[in-house]
């Protein structure tokens, strides 16, 4: 297969700059402060940008001082409007999500002074780009596109919820308890970076990149879309369901957060791999120089902090209650008569396996002992009926709930909970490796 052709680089370059040049031309004879950009423009922008990138980039224009800045500038009109068009989605999408507290009224808002934000750097890059194109002496279109070519995409009709023909439920069961025990696990594991106060760009630049940085939100953003995936293949929603509203909410939850991070994502991106000074000298230096002249990068990195993972863990802490409940109407339930650990009780090591177990599934499970009930996730709530074992002299007692976690409370009951007769610890299972 032959992957050349006859025509030089120059005219190719005219050729995939058209469309591109004339959405920045298009950009720029926007008059209107108020003109909010539409999703079909974004994508026009990411996907004309993108093709023109890959194209320079086949070519070495990275490593050409002639045409580097021209490359980087369609990376930066790329990254910038991925982010945008999430951005935008969100906003579209804001009145068709369910959520249980009405206080995200300030959310939208933020969120529309970041889109617009965003907006203004791509529309301060666009005449530089014209200018760059002129200065390597590519055509520019005579026009720019019509403005009707970029409508919005809603419109005053939604279509009737007609479809209902789900009967399943136990299978329907069965997926919920899996997709809200790892939306779950998402949550514990996010909440490392909480915050409760805007932070300032000092403790901006001390989190960007060491800690936070764009592969650890795009881990996040593969997780919260393969619960979405998930949700979507194989929760049916039905108009009838009793429990339609909580499902609506709990996907709306998932859902935001997703395009969140997608946001997250594109401005880290932008910022790591075009704005961070890293040590480069000379060529490099001086169009990360030009770009950072355009495109603010304390700007870029506040609305990625400020923004995008204040509001992603915000989404994701209100959701976790929402999503234990669902756990908890869905999971299958059972109850168990386990031996208590030998020797010495439930004292401190024992009670942290079994609360870890518990935890790990997420769903409610319950210590019975005698006609007294603990927390089988709280330690303190273990330990204490450890007190009342020891005291009644109890040597069998009752976990009841997530069958999951009984399950495997019953393979760590069979090992004495971990420990041998004196209370040293032994290799656990390898069911319980998850322990380690």
């Amino acid at each position: 297969m032959n992957y050349f052709c006859d025509i030089s680089f120059r005219e190719k370059a005219n050729i995939f700059s058209f469309e591109y040049l004339k959405c920045i031309l298009f950009v720029v004879e926007i008059d209107d402060n108020d003109y909010v950009f539409t999703k079909k423009l974004y994508s026009k922008l990411i996907t004309t940008s993108h093709i023109l990138e890959d194209f320079l980039d086949f070519h070495g224009a990275k490593k050409n001082k002639e045409w580097v800045f021209y490359r980087e500038l369609s990376a930066t009109i790329r990254h910038l409007s991925l982010a945008c068009y999430s951005q935008r989605h969100i906003l579209n999408r804001f009145k068709f999500y369910f959520f249980q507290e009405n206080r995200y009224e300030t959310f939208k808002l933020e969120a529309f002074d970041t889109l617009k934000i965003l907006q203004d750097s791509i529309k301060l890059a666009a005449p530089v780009i014209l200018e760059e194109a002129r200065r390597l002496k590519i055509n520019i279109p005579a026009t720019g596109y019509n403005l009707n070519y970029f409508p919005g995409i809603s419109s005053v009709q939604q279509l009737d919820h007609n479809i209902d023909d789900f009967n399943a439920k136990d299978k329907q069961r069965e997926n919920l308890t899996r997709i809200a025990s790892e939306f779950l696990e998402v949550v514990k594991d996010f909440d490392q970076f909480a915050f409760y106060e805007r932070y300032d760009l000092k403790k901006i630049n001390n989190l960007v990149p060491e800690q936070f940085n764009e592969v650890i939100i795009r881990r996040y953003e593969m997780l919260i879309h393969n619960i979405q995936s998930s949700f979507d293949s194989y929760v049916v929603n039905t108009k009838s369901s009793s429990g339609n509203l909580l499902l609506e909410q709990l996907r709306s939850h998932f859902s935001i957060v997703f395009h969140i991070l997608q946001v997250a994502g594109s401005l880290l991106h932008f910022y790591e791999r075009h704005l961070y000074d890293i040590g480069f000298k000379d060529v490099y230096k001086n169009v990360s120089e030009s770009l950072s002249n355009l495109i603010d990068p304390d700007v870029v990195l506040d609305r990625a902090v400020n923004f995008c993972l204040f509001y992603a863990w915000r989404f994701l802490s209100t959701g976790k209650d929402l999503a234990s409940r669902i756990l908890n109407e869905n999971m299958e339930t059972s109850i168990i008569e386990v031996g208590i650990p030998k020797d010495r009780g439930f004292h401190s090591r024992p009670s942290l396996l079994v609360a870890k177990i518990v935890q790990h599934y997420g769903g409610e499970v319950k210590l019975l002992v005698n006609n007294d009930s603990f927390d089988a996730a709280s330690v303190l709530d273990i330990q204490w009926a450890g007190g009342k074992i020891k005291k009644e002299e109890i040597e069998i007692v009752q976990f009841k709930g997530d069958v999951r976690a009984l399950n495997d409370l019953k393979i760590l009951a069979g090992v004495n909970y971990g420990e041998d007769h004196i209370g040293k610890g032994i290799p656990l299972p390898k069911e319980l490796a998850y322990l380690s």
